[in-house]
């Protein structure tokens, strides 16, 4: 029988409430990569049970802390109380998106659940939930109100390499051909491409920030609602500020997939007219711009991560200082900065401190109005600070 024991000091990080034990952490590891192991102290106490890896410095990730090996009816509870939490957040709707199951956060270590209308794409980041895929998906399909019409398995991510696991991408159920249309409540529609396009389709995380961004861009009395969308991606920071009175959008990003894809989702929400986009480096594009004088309502700055692990953190805050330095530089007097980090290693208190050292050399003062996260289905679990990666400030600069 599988059976793990933790050193002394494994035993403490455990009882301070972490889920992750990492490998080093370990005196005994007796399981089979991917299996639901019992864990106990040196002195043989029960410490509860988890998820055994047999590659990655995270050896086992908690499932449970009770001393009974959970059995069909604990996952089940497991996934009932995340999809009714998507439920209560009305995130639900036929059309809509959300993220129906958020991993280590929600005690299901490994396994995202990403829904697209009738869609679901799942994502599995090590050994266990690789192991319990099929049988979490049936527990998925049995709690959720409706039949998905298709299941994609988007495993694809780099982190699986520290699991010694190879990426996979296959059709589980059914298939669906080309681009998936989908609406959220605010009646924002875009498309999305399940199986080529980043993460598992689409950056469900910043939905809630989208929106909310957009209301900056023609705040300001006498504003023309000039915005730039840095990173574009598919645009919807910037398709956002459109739907809400924005007059000039200008998407950048420097891949030339983007831009079928940007103006695609301008045309299906009715802002063809005011988005164009320009495919650049926006780290370079940005400098240059600013060096022309030219000046915005708003600026939005997302870039993928600087900082994978806690090795990269000192030239991420170059990165990002410099970044933001430039952006600074483009914003009217008066005018909104909205600026994103997703890099974990990066904290909020770093992300605020490069901020005011950004607006220090570009010799802007700049006032925080907000310091947004993820989107409410993407839960924070306090005892696993790794779920609170990413931050969305909201600035005034002037």
């Amino acid at each position: 029988m599988a059976r793990i024991v933790t050193t002394g000091k494994g035993r403490r990080w455990v009882q301070g409430g972490h889920p992750w034990i990492y490998a080093d952490d370990l005196a005994q590891a007796e399981a089979q990569p991917g299996e639901l192991a019992p864990i106990f102290g040196p002195n043989e106490e029960p410490l509860g049970w988890g998820l055994y890896s047999s590659a990655s410095r995270i050896a086992v990730r908690l499932v449970s802390r009770r001393a009974e090996q959970p059995n069909r009816a604990f996952w089940l509870e497991l996934v009932q109380r995340a999809i009714a939490t998507r439920d209560m957040l009305g995130l639900l709707e036929p059309n809509g998106t959300c993220r129906l199951i958020s991993g280590d956060s929600e005690h299901l270590p490994g396994l995202v659940v990403d829904r697209y209308a009738d869609v679901l794409v799942v994502q599995s980041g090590c050994q266990g939930s690789d192991r319990l895929r099929d049988f979490l998906i049936e527990l998925v399909c049995e709690v959720l109100p409706f039949e998905p019409r298709a299941i994609l398995d988007r495993s694809d991510s780099g982190v699986r390499r520290l699991e010694q696991l190879e990426p996979r991408v296959e059709w589980v159920r059914g298939e669906i051909d080309g681009l998936l249309r989908v609406e959220e409540p605010d009646e924002l529609v875009y498309e999305v491409d399940l199986v080529n396009g980043h993460k598992t389709g689409h950056y469900l995380d910043q939905r809630d920030n989208r929106a909310i961004a957009g209301s900056y861009a023609t705040i300001m009395p006498g504003s023309e609602g000039r915005v730039l969308d840095a990173f574009c991606y598919d645009g919807l920071f910037g398709i956002q500020a459109a739907r809400r009175g924005a007059e000039q959008v200008l998407c950048l990003d420097q891949s030339a997939a983007c831009e079928e894809r940007v103006l695609r989702n301008a045309e299906l929400n009715g802002v063809s007219d005011r988005i164009t986009f320009a495919k650049a480096n926006a780290m370079h594009d940005l400098r240059r711009r600013a060096s022309e004088d030219e000046k915005y309502d708003l600026v939005v700055v997302d870039p993928p991560a600087f900082a994978r692990n806690r090795k990269e953190v000192q030239g991420a805050e170059r990165g990002y200082r410099e970044l933001n330095v430039r952006a600074m530089h483009l914003v009217e007097t008066g005018g909104h900065l909205v600026t994103a980090s997703c890099s974990f290693a990066i904290g909020r208190e770093t992300f605020q401190r490069i901020l005011a050292e950004s607006a220090r050399d570009a010799q802007r003062d700049a006032y925080l109005l907000h310091l947004a996260g993820a989107a409410h289905d993407h839960p924070i679990s306090l005892a696993l600070p790794e779920s609170n990666y990413l931050k969305c400030a909201f600035l005034r600069v002037v």
